[in-house]
């Protein structure tokens, strides 16, 4: 296609922020009725090139075109006037705000709309995408799964003719991801353009009509999707060598309970029991929204238990929260990793410091020097890039601010790990270096793996629990073929009486 009939043109993009050169004389054509996929490592400049493309960034230098005219945004509102909508890989929703009130902020109606009428428009949109939400429920009480189908009605409510979405199966199953697939190719079959940013490749070879690769902030490569041979031709493509998720997993020694919970009523959590042992990966799978948080919140102390016991590394869970080790104790990586595993606006020693300062602290003050080297060490073992620790943390891309997380939990050499999505927004080789720890860890550690992607599940962990409307319906081990060929139909609760497994 030519750069002609481009309804989007961006010409010689360039933006730097302090040390970080995130994009370098970018120049890329979108086309309307086409799904273009954006593709590269962790911190390659894609979510940067679009949030300039949606008017949140200003570029450095180069030009936007839309429909051959130039054009300059001073605003995210001056994009949307000009039919530009993106789906944030950290959502901006107002917490305290509702479902219904979140979707309708800013948007200006030519008439007045009663709250039940706005509720209604909702609830026919998500209804008619598959991304089914309540309302009149406050996002702050929402699973990250449900934040993000929020965050994909309000674009759609929109009626942007120019549709972004950054990494938007994030926090999908399976079954979710295809609703989602469904209506990215109805909406380019009524003449919208659309950008997908995504680290997955097979749903990139399966969506996409147009490929464009990144690395370092520049355009390395242009195909069309129909020219991709597979998926490890890409993976090659994007990181410069060949990438291969397929690991030897051979069971670990089991030794001692590190994490039991018996008969615990938490918020959605009815009745839970289960056992993670020293040398295993439990692994958590379901639909967002189905009690996933309130058992990692639970387990992790920022919610007390209404019924029920819990005994982490031996001690109950009063007892170990009254005073938790900073080391060889629990370490939680959390799914929301902007909002509170780390601080957008301070910098990498200091989020290091969040969960260690424990181990860096005399009674009169912090061993800054000694924690500085520490981080700057664990950032170049993790590959975080750029590997300057005076950087603030807003100024990574989320994936590299991910492995910032990874590489300070696991600092802490835990015994018990409850990692929630933690690959999450990574591309293929961060991918490949967090599965290796976290197969690695068991020697030292059980693991909690919450994980809404069913490959990962399978490919890590010994034993899986789906959970539906906050019970765990059935638990078993992944060698159990089975089972494991139900697991959608568990998800969806069509099997919520199976109860046949062992926690």
């Amino acid at each position: 296609m030519s750069a002609a009939s481009a309804i989007v043109s961006l010409r010689g993009i360039s933006k730097v922020f302090g040390a970080v050169r995130a994009n370098n004389q970018i120049s890329l054509d979108i086309h309307a009725g086409r799904i273009k996929a954006l593709l590269g490592e962790n911190g390659a400049g894609k979510s940067t090139l679009m949030s300039i493309l949606a008017g949140h960034y200003h570029p450095d230098d180069g030009q936007i075109l839309i429909n051959g005219q130039p054009q300059t945004f001073r605003s995210t509102k001056d994009a949307i006037v000009a039919g530009i909508g993106m789906v944030y890989q950290h959502f901006m929703l107002v917490e305290a705000m509702t479902v219904t009130e979140n979707i309708f902020l800013g948007q200006e109606a030519g008439f007045f709309l009663s709250p039940a009428a706005m509720a209604e428009q909702v609830r026919v949109l998500s209804q008619a995408y598959g991304l089914h939400v309540d309302p009149q429920a406050r996002v702050a009480d929402l699973s990250m799964g449900e934040k993000q189908r929020v965050e994909i009605l309000k674009l759609l409510q929109r009626q942007s003719r120019i549709l972004i979405f950054d990494e938007p199966t994030a926090v999908l199953t399976p079954q979710e991801a295809e609703q989602l697939f469904a209506a990215l190719r109805t909406m380019a079959a009524q003449g919208k353009a659309i950008v997908y940013i995504s680290h997955k490749l097979g749903e990139v070879m399966d969506l996409a009509d147009e490929i464009a690769i990144l690395r370092k902030g520049e355009i390395v490569d242009e195909l069309l999707a129909s020219e991709v041979v597979s998926q490890s031709d890409l993976a090659r493509s994007m990181v410069g060598r060949e990438v291969l998720l397929q690991f030897e997993h051979t069971p670990a020694e089991l030794r001692q309970n590190v994490l039991r919970l018996s008969g615990v009523y938490s918020g959605l959590l009815q009745d839970i029991s289960l056992t993670v042992r020293h040398g295993e990966i439990l692994a958590i799978v379901g639909v967002a929204g189905n009690g996933q948080k309130d058992l990692v919140e639970t387990i992790c102390g920022l919610k007390r238990p209404q019924q029920g016991e819990i005994s982490v590394l031996g001690q109950g869970w009063s007892a170990f929260f009254a005073d938790p080790p900073w080391q060889g104790g629990l370490s939680y990586i959390p799914e929301d990793r902007t909002g509170l595993a780390v601080c957008r606006n301070m910098n990498l020693v200091d989020n290091f410091l969040l969960t260690t300062r424990q181990g860096y602290s005399t009674p009169v003050w912090i061993k800054q020097e000694a924690a500085q080297a520490v981080t700057q060490g664990l950032m170049e073992q993790f590959k975080v890039w750029p590997p300057d620790v005076r950087c603030l943390a807003r100024q990574l891309s989320g994936g590299n601010l991910q492995k910032l997380v990874l590489a300070r939990e696991f600092h802490r050499r835990p015994r018990l790990i409850v990692a929630e999505q933690p690959t999450q927004g990574l591309d293929v080789s961060a991918i490949e270096e967090v599965w290796t720890t976290l197969l690695a860890a068991r020697e030292e550690a059980g693991i909690l793996l919450v994980t809404g992607d069913l490959s990962e599940a399978l490919a890590l962990s010994d034993r899986v629990a789906v959970m539906f409307e906050g019970r765990i319906v059935d638990t078993f081990f992944t060698s159990q073929r089975d089972r494991v060929d139900n697991i959608g139909l568990m998800m969806a609760g069509m099997m919520a009486d199976a109860q046949h497994g062992s926690s």
